[in-house]
């Protein structure tokens, strides 16, 4: 990924996936701080700076929903990078998130999809 250590602010949908997935990141040697509520997201990111707010938008409902915290991020914000992380299409119309991760549960595929995140 890349030379520094990075701090990413995680936001899950299902608590398996978001261990997994934090364990991933930090393996690669990122600091992660995460929750599965999206209504945590706002307190967690008020708390400190975060390099990427990585958002899991697999679930019901899940993209408004996401794309609503995305709108306060940035309010707060305006400059934070902000990623969805999905399995399947997600509408190409959004444009709050900088990226989206087609990560089809390939961790490879995942870390790469932050790293461009990141950029």
């Amino acid at each position: 990924m890349t030379q520094s250590k990075k701090s990413i602010l995680h936001i899950g949908s299902r608590d398996i996936i978001l261990a997994l997935r934090d364990d991933i990141l930090r393996l690669e040697g990122c600091e992660v701080v995460s929750t599965i509520s999206l209504a945590d997201g706002p307190g967690l990111f008020a708390s400190r700076p975060f390099d990427l707010v990585l958002v899991d938008v697999e679930g019901q409902g899940r993209v408004p929903d996401a794309e609503k915290l995305c709108a306060e991020i940035r309010t707060l914000h305006p400059g934070q990078k902000v990623a969805f992380v999905c399995n399947y299409l997600v509408s190409i119309e959004s444009t709050c998130p900088n990226d989206i991760i087609h990560a089809q549960f390939d961790p490879r595929a995942f870390i790469e999809g932050v790293g461009h995140a990141l950029e």
